[in-house]
């Protein structure tokens, strides 16, 4: 995959080196002078290419007509729109991304300005946290559709509503399938008068309601403390 950052920063250089490790062509822009001087110490110098990357001659240079994707992760939000912009309707740029840096401007980075992905900081940390609060101890597996939905594990904890009963009696959510369920070593493969048990490793495929549910059915349900006045009594 052939990438052209546009920016030096320590988030274009960051992913850049990542990107190398992986083996993929990466050209990232940079004119600052102050971030080249330390940039060329980070990066091979093929990768490094100096310039306004607003300079169709620059743009040229980097190999924006290869690219396959434009990664705009400048401090300015709209440098980082005209960049997607310019990406897709002046080089014909498959795949863009840009960087939001004010979580106010994020309603722009759409297609208007052919942004395809946004990575807005600030969504994603409350993303994170709306995950960890509804999830309890269930780990995701994996991400499916950008996160629409998920492959999940959860195991089924003594005393949960949901020991004892079959997946056909469960009721799920209409996008939550039980894909398997590891039993004592053994694989399970889940059937309509399955019944789950105590410690059972249940993976599913699920939106973020069936996750919920999935919760509910697998974990116990903690009981606040107690609370107590000035002398310590209830």
């Amino acid at each position: 995959m052939y990438v052209v950052i546009i920016s030096a920063g320590r988030t274009g250089a960051h992913l850049a080196n990542l990107l190398l490790s992986q083996d993929h062509e990466v050209r990232i822009i940079e004119n600052r002078k102050d971030v080249l001087g330390w940039i060329h110490k980070e990066l091979p110098s093929e990768v490094v290419i100096e310039g306004d990357p607003l300079d169709p001659t620059v743009l040229e240079q980097a190999g924006i007509r290869q690219a396959d994707v434009v990664a705009a992760v400048t401090t300015s939000d709209e440098m980082n729109l005209v960049q997607c912009y310019l990406a897709r309707t002046t080089y014909g740029v498959t795949r863009t991304i840009a960087r939001v840096n004010n979580p106010r401007n994020a309603w722009l980075f759409n297609d208007t300005f052919r942004v395809d992905v946004a990575v807005n900081q600030a969504s994603i940390m409350a993303t994170l946290i709306e995950e960890e609060m509804n999830t309890g101890d269930m780990i995701t597996l994996l991400k499916l559709r950008h996160g629409k939905y998920l492959l999940v594990e959860e195991t089924v904890q003594a005393g949960a509503k949901g020991v004892g009963l079959a997946i056909k009696d469960t009721h799920l959510p209409e996008h939550c399938v039980i894909a398997a369920i590891s039993r004592k070593g053994e694989i399970i493969v889940p059937r309509g008068l399955t019944v789950f048990e105590e410690g059972d490793q249940v993976m599913a495929v699920t939106d973020a309601e069936g996750a919920r549910v999935l919760c509910e059915l697998f974990e116990v349900p903690e009981i606040p403390a107690a609370r107590t006045n000035g002398n310590g009594h209830s």
